[in-house]
């Protein structure tokens, strides 16, 4: 499954969790802060924990398609490095548990000086 997210309307922390809880539909209670993003996200997989409205099969991964990122990675550099950071520690607190990764970023992300430069990650 893949979640196309326009990083674009990203501007700070209170935007990029309204941005994130609605496409993926996060609970009324989310805590908006990037520990209940990580406890939301270790849960596509299990739909009747409530914490997304968007679930995928046992063994399957949530892509998450970020549109914009050069110039989210630019205006927001902290909110980027904790998107790439907790995507990747949902996948690791899983399989630490024995559990399958849940969690891939897909972007394409132009390089310093022009040259282009293909990043999908599986984090």
């Amino acid at each position: 499954m893949v979640v196309r997210l326009d990083c674009r309307q990203i501007t700070d922390w209170e935007s990029f969790h309204s941005v994130f809880a609605k496409a993926l539909g996060f609970p009324a209670f989310y805590g908006r802060n990037m520990n209940a993003w990580i406890d939301c996200m270790s849960y596509l997989d299990e739909p009747g924990a409530g914490m997304t409205a968007i679930s995928i099969p046992a063994g399957g991964v949530l892509t998450l398609q970020l549109d914009g990122v050069d110039e989210f990675a630019s205006r927001c550099p902290e909110q980027y490095a904790a998107l790439v950071e907790c995507a990747a520690f949902v996948n690791w607190r899983r399989s630490s548990r024995g559990e399958q990764a849940v969690l891939a970023l897909a972007y394409y992300k132009q390089a310093e000086r022009g040259a282009a430069r293909l990043c999908q990650s599986v984090t």
